[in-house]
């Protein structure tokens, strides 16, 4: 069982920049990693994952270029560095762990979830 608290969220202007950390507990060895994002009504979206090891990671295309997923293994923390947030990034960002160390891009590939942090991006 895999447990995942994300922080970081909160209130920024376009153009500003954000770091979501996401601390996970439990059995997280070979666990890859990804970070989604939903708004209300819609469905949750892909935004970044990472391997275990040798920290491959991909990036949905609205976002590559300006976000940067990283992990810290020794602290079984995966972090999102976001720069350059514009408005319709508003949203609630989650973070999610798979028992499989090939990071994917489907959501319903994922074991487990964190409870999500708001991040929301004034113009």
């Amino acid at each position: 069982q895999v447990q995942l608290v994300e922080s970081g969220g909160g209130l920024v202007q376009a153009g500003d920049s954000l770091r979501l950390s996401c601390a996970a507990s439990g059995r997280t060895f070979n666990s890859a990693m990804g970070w989604f994002r939903q708004v209300p009504g819609k469905e949750r979206d892909f935004v970044a994952s990472i391997s275990w090891s040798v920290g491959s990671t991909y990036y949905s295309d609205s976002v590559k270029g300006r976000f940067t997923i990283s992990r810290d293994n020794a602290k079984n923390t995966v972090y999102l560095q976001m720069n350059s947030l514009k408005p319709e990034e508003t949203a609630v960002y989650y973070c999610a762990a798979r028992r499989s160390i090939v990071p994917v891009t489907q959501q319903e590939r994922y074991d487990y979830w964190g409870q999500g942090t708001q991040v929301t991006v004034s113009a």
